[in-house]
């Protein structure tokens, strides 16, 4: 019996392992893509179809779309008189004036793929925050830094921080407001980015393509205690109480992969089941949060 018919737009680095957990979850999976050397290695990893254009897919129950940042907004727009749920890679656009447009014309059926909103360590960090474990939340502070960033058609920022307001806004429950950013960069873009958001509680996050070593750190600031995320790849959460209580606690949580999670989500929701994190809505919001910090920080520059 076939699978699901599943047409994936686009198959880099990215989208290769896409392609791959798709084809693990048993769909049909036909991908999309023009340049040659991604043709043949979306059929190395098994894709059912490779086509150079989209016009070519007649049967698909959904979209996945894993093409650069900057397509994003052309890619989703042509697909839309399809009716079909759209699954795109974050952000949703590279201009909040789109992705608006986008939310309004079809918010019930586009969705951001925020792999860390479906992170296990992230989901064990909103589960301490919502049990108020350590005390009412008071803040969050994220770290993600890099050497360089591949993509070409846009800057580290549009990268890197939509990550780290999806972590936000799945243990807030929302993207906290925009108020203060500085950052330094080239005549190419930004580089780097420090930026503050919300009150209380706060975000205090630092995105970087210009540091030697890569990081990925979350840490969860409550009345009582900090619990923290050290790396993407850890096997747990380390808790401290405070300074007169010097014990550290280990909470694990399981290692199911992010991406295979968010893509289960999906094709769950084609089924039937309930939608995947990160509407269009709340997609454009991140966009927004991303341009106003960016302005507060260029006029900075």
């Amino acid at each position: 019996m076939p699978g699901l018919p599943i047409c994936l737009v686009g198959c880099g680095r990215w989208g290769a392992l896409i392609l791959r957990d798709l084809k693990s979850l048993g769909c049909e999976v036909s991908v999309v893509v023009q340049a040659e050397d991604s043709q043949q290695n979306a059929r190395s990893l098994g894709a059912d179809r490779v086509v150079a254009s989209i016009k070519e897919i007649e049967v698909v129950s959904g979209f996945v779309i894993a093409t650069p940042t900057a397509t994003h907004r052309h890619v989703v727009e042509s697909l839309l008189d399809r009716n079909v749920p759209i699954f795109v890679e974050k952000p949703i656009t590279s201009d909040y004036e789109s992705a608006a447009r986008i939310a309004d014309l079809a918010g019930d059926r586009v969705f951001v793929m925020d792999k860390w909103r479906y992170h296990s360590g992230i989901l064990k960090l909103a589960e301490i925050a919502k049990s108020e474990l350590l005390g009412p939340v008071k803040g969050l502070k994220t770290t993600r830094t890099q050497h360089g960033q591949p993509h070409m058609d846009v800057d580290s920022v549009w990268i890197l921080l939509p990550h780290d307001l999806s972590i936000a806004l799945e243990i807030f429950g929302y993207v906290p407001a925009a108020v203060h950013a500085v950052g330094s960069g080239t005549s190419k873009g930004l580089t780097e980015l420090f930026s503050i958001c919300g009150t209380s509680p706060w975000l205090v996050s630092e995105v970087s393509t210009r540091h030697s070593a890569s990081r990925r750190e979350v840490w969860l600031y409550c009345r009582d205690g900090v619990a923290y995320l050290d790396d993407s790849y850890s096997e747990e959460i380390t808790i401290s109480r405070g300074s007169t209580d010097t014990s550290i606690e280990k909470m694990p949580f399981s290692q199911e992969m992010p991406l295979l999670a968010e893509l289960k989500a999906f094709i769950n929701h084609i089924e039937g089941g309930p939608s995947p994190k990160s509407s269009a809505k709340e997609g454009a919001e991140v966009v927004r949060r991303i341009e106003q910090l960016r302005s507060i920080a260029m006029a900075n520059f």
